[in-house]
């Protein structure tokens, strides 16, 4: 089976959101820099940052849409069409309100739960045959929160809760090397075995 050869992280571009809940695939792609390497520019003809690591011997595409949350598939197709990467090969970091702060699921496929960047990534990229790494930031009713959920989304969380976030964050980087080597199975346990 193939690997991992594109890593997205999404989130929203410029400093007044660096630290919003919704950048957590932001967090999660500036960590797979620092631990393997790769420094981000600005590539216009893909619509965001993009980076080259390598993982296990693999090179391994990482990229930032810059074009804000709802139009994260530009970036995407644009960078995936040009090196010839199946979705199958892409894996998408993204928030996820569903889990709470320090869980993180990798999973194939499935709906966009209302995640904006998602549904234009499935659109652009004609379906959801994708790889997701879902990293838990909480919904604002399980946390007894009264804000609504986009405000929620774009604030940033407690110190509390983005420490379990990085937690997360760690893990999945634990678990990378197997998913670039297409070991999908023993990526998912490492993952959500704690």
């Amino acid at each position: 089976m193939d690997g991992i050869r594109l890593i997205v992280g999404l989130g929203n571009p410029g400093p007044g959101h660096e630290h919003d809940r919704h950048n957590a695939g932001f967090w999660f792609v500036d960590a797979v820099a620092r631990a393997h390497g790769g420094g981000f520019a600005k590539e216009a003809k893909f619509y965001g940052e993009v980076a080259k690591s390598q993982l296990g011997g693999r090179p391994v595409w990482l990229l930032k849409p810059q074009t804000y949350m709802n139009r994260s598939g530009q970036a995407v197709a644009a960078l995936a069409s040009f090196y010839r990467i199946a979705p199958a090969e892409i894996l998408v970091a993204h928030d996820e309100l569903d889990l709470l702060p320090g869980q993180a699921k990798l999973k194939m496929g499935g709906g966009s739960a209302g995640h904006n960047g998602l549904k234009d990534i499935g659109a652009r990229l004609g379906g959801p045959g994708y790889w997701r790494l879902r990293l838990g930031i909480g919904h604002p009713r399980t946390l007894q929160l009264e804000q609504q959920v986009v405000d929620f989304v774009l604030h940033r969380p407690s110190r509390e809760h983005r420490q379990e976030i990085d937690d997360a964050i760690d893990r999945a980087l634990r678990c990378l090397p197997d998913a670039v080597a297409g070991h999908f199975e023993a990526a998912t346990m490492k993952l959500h075995t704690r």
